[in-house]
């Protein structure tokens, strides 16, 4: 592949999808056009790559209170043109210094509960953002958030896919009478094309704007929520806020048909993708054909073996087993994986040490920025579940995430519950690179489809030739221990097949989650960005 944008063949969209954004100043592709509006507007102002993606985070945390918030958590790949440097930020809570797995069991519970005030972890979003300015931007924090405090202030129309999952929502918001409150006004979910203000969001944006990070962790906005928390009986205290760090990290990385491919190092998911594109590289993918079914059952075998290790070693890093990671990101590992893959029937089980419940969860929000600097980021900003742990902290306007749903009960397991620990994270930013140079900053939102859609995309990318924006609209396939869901572009007879071979193949429609990237043409250095039409977004430029 020459480029993200044509690869080897004529330039045009022979896969019948809408057309790439083009830039040369900077791109910025995200689930909802406010949010790609107000980063644009910083990249007129001057602003770079990081300054536009944390405006456009807190935008979306106004606008998809669904799926994001200053209640969440955050990731983020970052290249540094500058330096030549791509840095990894883990900015995801950690669990209360009360937090005890024998008093969950011992009440009679066998795993994380979904939702509640157990399910909350110290939400990392507000430093994450903070850290990325201070690090790799030009702009204050204040200046960041403005746009979004406008926003929750006045108000702002509710995109349809929002809507949608506000409803879906509206049984679980109702049993929180602070969330109700908040988020059911008039008693209903808001509806495609109505106003909805959060005035108290607002407050608490302006409050971020005044005294930066210090408003969350260790002051008011921090103790409002360990004080909720704690009154519902949950594991956060107002020591827990002041104790949070956000850190950089190394990605982790591997080679696919002579591209570097990069992922967030646990306690993210990102190994799982890392781990298929090794298995996957040892095919003709591309002989196979697109999405057909001898490629699908390949991705799926490879999606299980991957998800087989999730469950057994996805957890915070410092308790994980010494040299675990580097044998799963390794070449001759999935050398041996891929011997266990036959390729006419599915198999029965794979082993990758003991599992624990996975719940197929994920409410995100992704989105990606560029700049004729060269600086890129790959960024991702959750609250996990649907309006997440299905509290509102009274009197704030702050959704809490569900994050702390994703660690374990089970004694002795590496993501097992405790005191300060970060839990499975399934967030996980991507990020490309050819020759030494940045090629495409890509992610796609949905919980556990996240790391088999990236594999999606790479091949999509690298074995298909497709370009960034056909590279995410192209029908996926998402896999769950239900079956296979396949989006409706994928034939019939390729289905049948599939069944034959042992899959259950499930409807795909609104199972696939949402992409957003934007790539850099090597040849001419101009941005290109693309958006899941799965979504309310767009990619911007100019």
């Amino acid at each position: 592949m020459s480029h993200p944008h044509s690869g080897d063949r004529p330039v045009g969209n022979l896969h019948g999808t809408r057309s790439p954004v083009f830039g040369t100043a900077g791109v910025i592709a995200c689930s909802h056009p406010l949010a790609s509006a107000a980063g644009l507007q910083i990249f007129q102002q001057g602003g770079n790559a990081i300054d536009a993606a944390v405006t456009a985070a807190a935008v979306l945390a106004v606008v998809e209170p669904s799926m994001t918030g200053i209640g969440g958590d955050v990731f983020a790949l970052v290249y540094d043109a500058a330096t030549r440097t791509l840095e990894a930020l883990n900015s995801s809570g950690r669990a209360g210094a009360r937090a005890d797995a024998g008093r969950l069991t011992a009440a009679g519970l066998h795993e994380m509960p979904p939702h509640g005030p157990y399910a909350v972890t110290v939400p990392g979003a507000v430093a994450g953002w903070a850290e990325l300015l201070r690090r790799r931007g030009t702009i204050s924090l204040a200046r960041a958030i403005a746009p979004a405090i406008r926003f929750a202030r006045h108000g702002h129309a509710v995109s349809d896919i929002v809507a949608e999952h506000w409803d879906r929502s509206a049984a679980r918001i109702a049993a929180d009478a602070p969330a109700a409150q908040l988020l059911l006004p008039g008693g209903r979910p808001p509806r495609a094309g109505e106003i909805f203000r959060n005035p108290e969001l607002a407050n608490c944006l302006e409050q971020i704007a005044s005294d930066g990070e210090r408003a969350m962790y260790g002051g008011a906005l921090g103790k409002a929520i360990a004080a909720d928390i704690t009154r519902r009986g949950g594991f956060l205290g107002e020591d827990d806020f002041a104790a949070h760090t956000s850190n950089w990290v190394d990605p982790i990385h591997t080679t696919y048909r002579g591209h570097d491919i990069y992922e967030m190092p646990p306690n993210s998911q990102g190994f799982v993708a890392i781990e298929m594109l090794n298995v996957l590289e040892g095919y003709d993918v591309a002989g196979m054909g697109h999405n057909s079914a001898d490629y699908l059952h390949l991705l799926v075998e490879a999606k299980r073996i991957g998800f087989a290790d999730r469950g057994a070693y996805l957890a915070d890093p410092a308790h994980v087993p010494a040299g675990v990671l580097d044998t799963l990101l390794s070449k001759e590992y999935a050398a041996a994986r891929r011997r266990e893959i036959d390729l006419r029937r599915t198999a029965a089980a794979y082993a990758g040490g003991v599992s624990f419940a996975q719940r197929d969860l994920g409410d995100t929000v992704y989105l990606a920025a560029a700049d004729d600097k060269g600086n890129v980021i790959s960024f991702i900003n959750s609250l996990f579940d649907l309006f997440g742990a299905g509290i509102v902290v009274p009197g704030t306007g702050i959704v809490l995430h569900s994050r702390g749903s994703g660690f374990s009960l089970q004694p002795g397991h590496p993501n097992q519950l405790a005191p300060g620990k970060r839990p499975l994270h399934t967030l996980a930013p991507a990020f490309v690179m050819k020759d030494g140079k940045p090629l495409m900053a890509f992610g796609v939102t949905g919980g556990d489809n996240q790391a088999q859609a990236h594999a999606q995309v790479v091949v999509n990318v690298v074995d298909f030739g497709m370009n960034v924006q056909e590279a995410g609209e192209a029908a996926r396939v998402r896999h769950s221990d239900a079956g296979l869901a396949v989006e409706s572009a994928v034939d019939e007879s390729v289905r049948a097949d599939l069944r034959r071979r042992g899959t259950t193949v499930l409807n795909g429609r609104g199972e696939m989650g949402g992409y957003q990237a934007v790539a850099i043409d090597p040849q001419t250095g101009v941005l290109i960005g693309g958006s899941d039409p799965r979504k309310d977004g767009c990619a911007l430029g100019w």
